[in-house]
């Protein structure tokens, strides 16, 4: 069974915009998946450690036959062996940040796999590009609208079309 899945791309280190098409060519060679989605990409300000470059981000949504922590482990392994991501410092800079926004209507709460991510909802520079392909789905655990949640957030994050 297919279930759309929503994943919020983020880089800013490197050639961000090629970083962002090299995620949705890896994205899309996933088994059993389909990208079905795509928003314009974004120039936001950093969240958390200001101390860094902008980065560009946008969401996808893939049609998947694979399960929430098959799905999450791709997302981990496309970070770490295509973009040799590492975490040395935390909300630092990264070549490319993949997660996993939502699972079709699911709600997760296991070790290192909670969906609907925990603070989407809190930021632009994910309900900004989520509005573009998704304005009208549901939050499933809020139960508003993403433009709900986008009209009604309170951030002074930058986020600039580009």
């Amino acid at each position: 069974m297919e279930i759309d899945a929503y994943i919020a791309l983020g880089s800013n280190s490197g050639d961000r915009e090629l970083n962002l098409l090299r995620s949705v060519a890896e994205l899309g060679k996933l088994p059993a998946s389909k990208v079905t989605g795509l928003s314009p990409f974004y120039q936001t300000s950093p969240v958390g450690n200001l101390n860094q470059e902008n980065f560009y981000n946008a969401v996808l949504r893939i049609s998947t036959g694979l399960a929430p922590r098959p799905l999450l482990n791709h997302l981990l392994r496309i970070e770490t062996e295509i973009f040799k991501r590492t975490r040395t410092i935390h909300q630092g800079p990264r070549s490319m940040d993949l997660d996993l926004l939502l699972y079709g209507s699911d709600s997760i709460d296991e070790p290192d796999l909670i969906v609907p991510h925990p603070r989407m909802a809190e930021r632009r520079f994910v309900l900004q590009p989520l509005c573009d392909i998704a304005p009208q789905l549901l939050h499933p655990v809020v139960g508003r609208t993403f433009r709900e949640l986008l009209d009604a957030l309170k951030s002074d994050e930058t986020v600039i079309r580009i």
